[in-house]
């Protein structure tokens, strides 16, 4: 089949409100996002996001996807070439940070748009069918009544799993915000604690340890999450399973980091792994180990890509971002509910989009 060309690539900037959530590094109140459309002249359009965490880095971000479009202008509708070609572009610089995020949006959009050109999801185009993933809903850094009251609105969604951020000053605060949601969930729903990279190497020694007796599905990002000695030395030290991965950033930075350390759990980001591209070449990676994989944000694509692995974990839910877009994600039960859209699942709700523009 003869492939179109990419025409022109558009970078917007909206701004969507949405629940205040907070975290150890801060509030998040609004959601940044840059929405990419990569033109063919095939009229097939296909779509990315990349959400930026903080308004301030969204006009250098989407200036980057601007600057890096004239580069691919007439370039053949083939996505791991894209990816590839600009990998190597911008190695010299560095594939982390606001280079990987364009890098990863624009790749996200390049695979939209040649699923759509073969009226197929990713998952069709792979040949996979959706598996039936575990869902978890995340809750910010609310004190233990909110946190309580979140929990139970997840599990009358049917979710299996709730993710709380601590962090609080002290231990005694961790613990009483875990206890409160334990008290309002069933027993087997499993409880995650995430701390945003917000410990020093001997405090996560000191709380950790104790965080042992709660029964914890695992503890997310103690540490800075380059730490990568530091995360091997605190998992000797403690019972409950670390997690990381969602900040660390391309498949070939994650190889390095499976051959420095044996994590027990991995979490990808698909906008930091490197878009879809990133994400299959790192799953590749992975087949030997084995390990159990759970995605970061972006559902109505994580979706595609856990199905895609051949252990996955926990598919992270949130609806920050459904007011954008046309087909926000299904959920029965607590599980996805695949109906077999094109592309990635990610359209705009243009009237939406014209609301939140910045």
């Amino acid at each position: 089949m003869s492939l179109p060309r990419i025409k022109n690539i558009k970078a917007r900037t909206v701004l969507v409100p949405m629940k205040p959530h907070n975290t150890a590094s801060g509030i998040v109140s609004n959601s940044p996002l840059i929405l990419i459309d990569v033109e063919t002249d095939s009229d097939v359009t296909g779509h990315g996001l990349i959400f930026t965490f903080t308004p301030r880095a969204l006009k250098p971000a989407a200036s980057l996807v601007e600057t890096i479009a004239p580069l691919l202008g007439g370039w053949t509708l083939r996505p791991e070439a894209v990816f590839n070609f600009l990998y190597q572009k911008f190695l010299l610089l560095g594939n982390q940070g606001l280079v990987m995020m364009a890098l990863s949006g624009i790749d996200m959009a390049v695979w939209d748009a040649f699923c759509k050109l073969q009226q197929s999801s990713l998952l069709t185009l792979k040949s996979v069918i959706p598996k039936p993933l575990r869902v978890y809903g995340s809750i910010g850094l609310d004190g233990p009544s909110l946190s309580a009251r979140q929990a139970e609105s997840w599990l009358e969604m049917g979710f299996t799993g709730v993710k709380a951020k601590i962090g609080y000053p002290s231990l005694r605060e961790d613990r009483e915000v875990i206890r409160a949601i334990r008290s309002v969930v069933d027993k087997d729903t499993v409880i995650m604690v995430d701390y945003n990279q917000a410990l020093s190497r001997k405090e996560a020694v000191y709380r950790l340890q104790a965080l042992d007796e709660e029964n914890l599905g695992w503890i997310e990002e103690p540490l800075d999450a380059q730490d990568l000695t530091g995360y091997t030395s605190l998992q000797k030290k403690i019972k409950t399973p670390l997690q990381a991965g969602e900040n660390w950033w391309g498949p070939r930075s994650i190889e390095n980091v499976l051959e420095s350390i044996d994590p027990p759990l991995l979490m990808l980001d698909v906008m930091k792994v490197g878009g879809v591209s990133g994400w299959l070449e790192t799953i590749s990676l992975l087949k030997q180990k084995r390990l159990p994989l759970s995605s970061h944000l972006w559902p109505e694509l994580s979706f595609q890509l856990l199905s895609l692995c051949e252990n996955p974990h926990w598919l992270e839910y949130n609806d920050w971002w459904n007011p954008i877009l046309q087909y926000p994600l299904v959920l029965q039960g607590g599980y996805v509910k695949a109906e077999g859209s094109l592309g990635l699942g990610m359209e705009w709700n243009e009237k939406e989009v014209l609301n939140y523009v910045v």
